[in-house]
């Protein structure tokens, strides 16, 4: 609740009869209470003043500003800023910098090992009967394929028959294109 001494209005008639209700003191004299009145209505007076010298002063400052170019926006920056500056550099902030950064390189440390098992895992895989069962029928399946489409049909790894269609394939220069398709072998 705001004060009443803050009101824009002076006070009127009905609250001085509430202040002199409120003094019970039946020892004032008359005299007394005039003398009160009169530095109540100095007080308010002084008061009047004082609104109009603060909106003066608030009129002048923002002229001020605006001739330095200070606009809210850039007064919000510079506030936001300073904030962001100070916040830095507190211990709260830095303490929770510190814990993130070693959150952070045990969660890179987690990805690494991660990555490692996964790899070695994959090796493990390929090694397994499996992988060498399904490689074999990929063998089996491609040498049968140039077989009949007129290769040599020479066998080999897996790995071979990727390097020789990865080098056929390289032969393919615009050059090469101009060959009759009879002069090139598979």
């Amino acid at each position: 609740i705001k004060p009443r001494f803050l009101d824009s209005e002076p006070l009127r008639e009905a609250d001085e009869d509430f202040v002199s209700d409120v003094n019970l003191s039946a020892s004032m004299t008359e005299e007394e209470r005039e003398e009160i009145q009169q530095e109540l209505a100095k007080l308010e007076e002084e008061i009047g003043t004082l609104r109009q010298v603060l909106s003066s002063k608030e009129k002048q400052h923002a002229e001020l500003k605006q001739k330095l170019g200070i606009t809210p926006l850039s007064e919000l920056k510079t506030n936001f800023s300073r904030g962001w500056h100070d916040m830095q550099s507190s211990v709260a902030y830095k303490k929770t910098s510190e814990t993130l950064s070693t959150a952070g390189q045990r969660t890179s440390a987690a990805f690494s090992t991660l990555g490692s098992t996964i790899t070695r895992k994959i090796g493990d895989m390929r090694n397994s009967p499996s992988f060498r069962s399904f490689e074999e029928k990929v063998e089996n399946t491609v040498s049968t394929i140039k077989t009949k489409v007129g290769g040599t049909g020479s066998g080999g790894s897996f790995e071979d028959v990727l390097s020789s269609a990865a080098h056929a394939s390289s032969q393919d220069t615009p050059t090469n294109n101009l060959m009759d398709s009879s002069e090139r072998q598979c």
